[in-house]
């Protein structure tokens, strides 16, 4: 979810020309999306929860977990780097 917020804001939102309401009515704006504006707040609040909730995650389930256990986390790691793997699986199938 958050890999997915972030492609929204890079490919939507950051592309725009205006950012907010009161820009809309500047003449010679060409990319500007009302229904993009209209957006841009929930996605960034719910980008800014979902991704604290996955960096939570990861910490517990790839460092803290394993230290209480007694194991090193190196392996943990490692197999972190496949949390993006299925999104972009599905973004490049998309």
């Amino acid at each position: 979810m958050p890999l997915y917020l972030v492609r929204w804001l890079l490919t939507k939102y950051m592309p725009m020309d205006c950012k907010s309401v009161e820009d809309l009515a500047k003449p010679g704006l060409t990319n500007c999306n009302y229904t993009t504006l209209d957006h841009a707040l929930p996605v960034m609040l719910l980008l800014a929860v979902t991704g604290v909730f996955t960096l939570i995650l990861v910490t517990v389930i790839d460092v803290v977990l394993p230290l209480r256990r007694g194991r090193r986390p190196a392996a943990w790691l490692g197999a972190a780097v496949f949390i993006p793997v299925p999104f972009a699986v599905w973004l490049a199938l998309a």
